[in-house]
C-alpha cells in the first residue's frame, strides 16, 4: 500500500510538471496591411484574464494549457480580428496577422516631446515622425539626407533648420538639437551633428520636434530636436541586412564632368536583435563608401553599435543596460569649387584637406518603472571625438564629455502627472584648432501635465540653467514652456503652445581661428548666447472616410530669436576674415500642413504623403521692435514634398516630389569678392527655387528578401545647398535586403 501511494505521489508530480512546461505555443508577427510595418503594443488576448502584447517589431508569444483557442488581436486605430485554433497537445502554432487601418498616424505612441510615453495626436507641439520602411524604401543610409526629405526642415551643408530658425553657419553651433535614445550627441568642440555616425541600421523612428524645446533638452534645442530610437529585442531574434550598390550618371551640364571611369557608391549593414533570458542584445553595423561625384570629395566609413538591456528577476519594473556607438570616417569636406564653368564639381586643392575622425559613445543607464506610478532613469553618456588632419595637424583636435541626467516621472494624483530631473554636461576640448578649454552645464528642470476636464490636457515647464567655460560662469538662465491640447471630437485634436529657448556659444564659434584656401575664420571670444521663443497653433484632424483612412495636420507658428551668432566677412585686426558675431534678430512667421491618406483596392495598397510649408523670415529692429524688411540669410519662403506608393502583391513602387523656392538672401562677400570664381553669374541665373523627382521599385523574392532599385533626382535637376555646393546629380542604386 505505501508503494502504491509512493508511486502515485509521484505520478501526479510528474503530471504537474509536465502541464507547466507543456501547452500550445502560439508566436507570430502583426503588421499592418497597408505599409506593411510591424505593429507594436497590439493587445493579443486568448482567454479570461489571459493575453500579451506584440513587442516594437510586431512579434508575439504566448502558451496555453487549452488545444482549443479563440485568440483576439485589439489595436487602437484597427479592425479587431479574431482567430479560431484547434490544435494538438505541444503543437507549435504560427499565427502571423494582418490588420486593417482605421486611423493609424495620430495614436502612434512617441516620447521625445514630453520625456514620457504620449501619444501623438494628444501632443501640444508639432512632431512628425519617421518609420523604418521609408528609408529601406528609398535607399537612404545617410541621417542628413532623411530629414531633409521632412516637410518644413532643411539640412544645409550638415546644419539642420527647422521652419526657418536657423541658416547657415559654416558648421559650428547647431540650433536643433540631435538624440540617440533621448541622449544628445553634439560634438563637444564646434557643437555639430556628427550625422555620420547616427545608428541607422537599428532604428525604431525617428521623432522631430519642431520648435524650441529648451525646457526639457536644454541648451542647442533653441529650434527644435532630432531624436534617433534605437530598435528593442524582441521575442523572437530578428536579423536584417542590405549590400547595396549605385552609380552617378553625368549632370545636366556637360562642362561640369571630369572623371573618365564611373563614379561608384557601395553600402553594407545588418542589425541582430534578440532576447537570452532577460537579457536583450541588439548589435548593428555600416560600411559605407563613395568615390564621389565631385573631385577630391570622396569618403570611407564604417560604424558600429551595440545594445544591452538587462531585467531585473528581483525587482520588477527594474531593468539596466548598456549602449556602445563607435565609428571611422575618412574624408574629404566640400569647401570651395576650381569655378562655375567648368569647375563647379572639382574642389580647390588649397581646400582639400583629408579628415580622419573616430567617434565613440557608451551609455550606462538604469531605470525603475512601475506603470501609472512612477518612473525613475539615470542616464549617462561618455563620449569622444577625434578629428585628425594629416596634412593640417593644426585643425586637429579632441572633444570629450561626460553627460549625466536623473529624470522623474510621478502620477502626483490621477489628474495630475510630473516629470522633473537634474542634468550635467562635462566638455574637455584639446585642440591646436580651438585651443584647450573646458566647460560645465548644470540644470534641473520641471514640468507638470494636468487633465483638470476629459479630453484636456494643459502642460507648464520651467528649466534653471548655468554654463561655465574655464571657470567662469554665465548668467543663471530660467526658460519657461507651456501648451493645451484639447480633443474636440472624436478624431480632432487642437493644440497650442509656447516655448523659451537659449543657447551657448560653442567653443568654435568663440575660438576657432584658421585659414582653408581663401577663407580666413578669426576668434571671437565675446561672442554671446542666443535666445527665443515660438509659439504655435495647429489642428490634428483623424480621417476616416470609407475605405479612406488617414490624418491632416494644420499649423500656423511664429518663431523670435535675439542676438543670432553669424559668421560675418570683414576687416578686423586680423585681416579680412569671417568672424562669429551676434548680429541678426531674427522673426520666423509661418503655416505648415502634412497629410498621410491611404487606402486599399483589394490586394492593391496606395499611400500618398505631403507635406506644404510656408515661411515669412525676416529681421526686426530690436529697438522698435519693428520688421526691417531685410530677409534672412540661407532660407526659402516655400517648400513641399508629395509621395505616393503603392504595394500589390510581391511588387511595390513608390514616387516622390520635392519642391522649394529660391534662396532669399546669402551673404554678400559671395556675389563681390572673388572668394567662388564665377559664383555671381551663377547665381544671378540659377537661384530659381527647384523641383526634384524620386522613384524606386521593389519586388519581394519570398518572405524574407527583396530586391529593389532607386532613383534619385530622376530629372536630373542641377540645384545648390549653400553657396557653391552642387547637390547631387542623377543618380541609381541597386539594393539586396533580407529580414529573417
Amino acid at each position: 500500500m505505501k508503494h502504491r501511494l509512493i508511486l502515485a505521489a509521484f505520478f501526479f508530480y510528474c503530471t504537474s510538471i509536465f502541464s507547466t512546461l507543456s501547452g500550445v505555443v502560439v508566436r507570430g508577427k502583426i503588421i499592418d496591411s497597408n505599409t506593411r510595418e510591424p505593429l507594436a503594443g497590439v493587445y493579443v488576448i486568448y482567454g479570461k484574464h489571459l493575453g500579451t502584447t506584440s513587442d516594437e517589431n510586431g512579434f508575439y508569444l504566448f502558451t496555453s494549457g487549452s488545444e482549443k483557442l479563440s485568440v483576439t488581436f485589439q489595436f487602437i486605430g484597427y479592425e479587431s480580428v479574431t482567430r479560431e485554433i484547434n490544435s494538438g497537445f505541444n503543437d507549435t502554432i504560427e499565427l502571423n496577422i494582418e490588420l486593417v487601418m482605421k486611423i493609424r498616424e495620430i495614436d502612434q505612441i512617441v516620447v521625445s516631446a514630453d520625456k514620457t510615453e504620449k501619444r501623438i495626436a494628444e501632443l501640444s507641439v508639432s512632431m512628425d515622425i519617421i518609420k523604418t520602411s521609408f528609408l529601406s524604401e528609398n535607399h537612404i543610409t545617410d541621417a542628413q539626407e532623411i530629414i531633409n526629405r521632412t516637410p518644413g526642415i532643411e539640412v544645409m551643408d550638415g546644419q539642420a533648420s527647422v521652419r526657418g530658425g536657423s541658416g547657415f553657419s559654416y558648421g559650428a553651433g547647431s540650433r536643433v538639437l540631435a538624440l540617440i535614445d533621448g541622449l544628445p550627441m553634439l560634438s563637444a568642440d564646434a557643437g555639430n551633428i556628427k550625422w555620420q555616425y547616427l545608428p541607422m541600421e537599428n532604428l525604431a523612428q525617428i521623432e522631430i520636434i519642431k520648435g524650441a524645446s529648451s525646457v526639457l533638452y536644454g541648451s542647442s534645442a533653441l529650434n527644435g530636436i532630432i531624436n534617433f530610437r534605437t530598435a528593442d529585442a524582441s521575442n523572437i531574434p530578428v536579423t536584417q541586412f542590405f549590400i547595396e550598390s549605385g552609380i552617378y550618371d553625368k549632370p545636366k551640364n556637360r562642362n561640369w564632368v571630369w572623371w573618365n571611369t564611373p563614379r561608384i557608391f557601395s553600402t553594407a549593414s545588418f542589425s541582430h536583435l534578440r532576447k537570452s533570458g532577460k537579457t536583450d542584445l541588439g548589435i548593428g553595423g555600416n560600411i559605407f563608401i563613395d568615390e564621389g561625384y565631385r573631385r577630391l570629395n570622396g569618403e570611407k566609413l564604417a560604424r558600429i553599435n551595440i545594445k544591452l538591456k538587462h531585467y531585473s528577476g528581483r525587482i520588477a519594473g527594474l531593468n539596466y543596460g548598456m549602449n556602445v556607438n563607435a565609428g571611422y570616417n575618412i574624408k574629404k569636406d566640400f569647401v570651395l569649387w576650381e569655378n562655375a564653368e567648368t569647375g563647379a564639381l572639382k574642389q580647390s586643392p588649397s581646400t582639400a584637406n583629408e579628415y580622419h575622425g573616430t567617434f565613440f559613445t557608451a551609455d550606462p543607464y538604469i531605470s525603475l518603472k512601475k506603470p501609472g506610478r512612477f518612473q525613475h532613469d539615470i542616464k549617462i553618456r561618455l563620449q569622444s571625438t577625434l578629428s585628425r588632419l594629416p596634412d593640417s595637424e593644426q585643425n586637429n583636435s579632441d572633444a570629450n564629455s561626460v553627460f549625466a541626467e536623473y529624470q522623474l516621472w510621478y502620477r502626483l494624483m490621477s489628474i495630475l502627472d510630473l516629470t522633473a530631473g537634474i542634468s550635467e554636461n562635462y566638455s574637455k576640448v584639446k585642440s591646436n584648432f580651438f585651443g584647450d578649454h573646458s566647460g560645465f552645464n548644470v540644470a534641473g528642470f520641471a514640468q507638470f501635465e494636468v487633465r483638470p476636464v476629459n479630453r484636456l490636457k494643459a502642460v507648464a515647464g520651467l528649466r534653471i540653467e548655468n554654463y561655465s567655460l574655464d571657470g567662469i560662469n554665465d548668467k543663471i538662465v530660467p526658460i519657461i514652456r507651456a501648451g493645451l491640447n484639447w480633443q474636440a471630437a472624436e478624431l480632432t485634436f487642437l493644440r497650442a503652445s509656447f516655448g523659451q529657448g537659449y543657447r551657448f556659444p560653442s567653443i568654435a564659434e568663440k575660438y576657432a581661428a584658421t585659414t582653408i584656401g581663401s577663407i580666413k575664420i578669426i576668434a571671437n571670444p565675446a561672442v554671446r548666447p542666443e535666445s527665443g521663443w515660438s509659439t504655435e497653433l495647429g489642428i490634428k484632424q483623424g480621417v476616416l472616410l470609407g475605405d479612406i483612412t488617414g490624418q491632416a495636420d494644420f499649423s500656423i507658428f511664429l518663431l523670435q530669436n535675439s542676438n543670432m551668432i553669424e559668421y560675418m566677412f570683414g576687416a578686423y585686426p586680423e585681416g579680412f576674415g569671417f568672424m562669429a558675431t551676434n548680429v541678426e534678430q531674427s522673426r520666423v512667421y509661418g503655416c505648415e500642413t502634412e497629410m498621410l491618406l491611404a487606402r486599399s483596392f483589394g490586394e492593391l495598397q496606395t499611400t500618398l504623403t505631403g507635406g506644404y510649408t510656408f515661411i515669412y523670415p525676416v529681421e526686426y529692429n530690436k529697438y522698435t521692435n519693428q520688421n526691417t524688411g531685410t530677409y534672412l540669410k540661407y532660407r526659402r519662403k516655400h517648400s513641399g514634398i508629395v509621395s505616393v506608393n503603392t504595394q500589390w502583391k510581391k511588387l511595390s513602387m513608390g514616387v516622390s516630389l520635392y519642391l522649394k523656392s529660391k534662396i532669399l538672401n546669402i551673404d554678400d562677400v559671395f556675389i563681390n569678392t572673388p572668394i567662388l570664381q564665377g559664383f555671381d553669374g551663377y547665381w544671378a541665373g540659377h537661384n530659381t527655387g527647384y523641383t526634384t523627382l524620386d522613384g524606386n521599385i521593389g519586388y519581394k523574392i519570398n518572405e524574407k528578401f527583396t530586391l529593389s532599385v532607386a532613383v534619385k533626382n530622376l530629372t536630373n535637376t542641377e540645384y545648390m545647398g549653400r553657396p557653391g555646393d552642387i547637390q547631387p546629380q542623377r543618380n541609381f542604386s541597386l539594393r539586396f535586403s533580407g529580414k529573417m
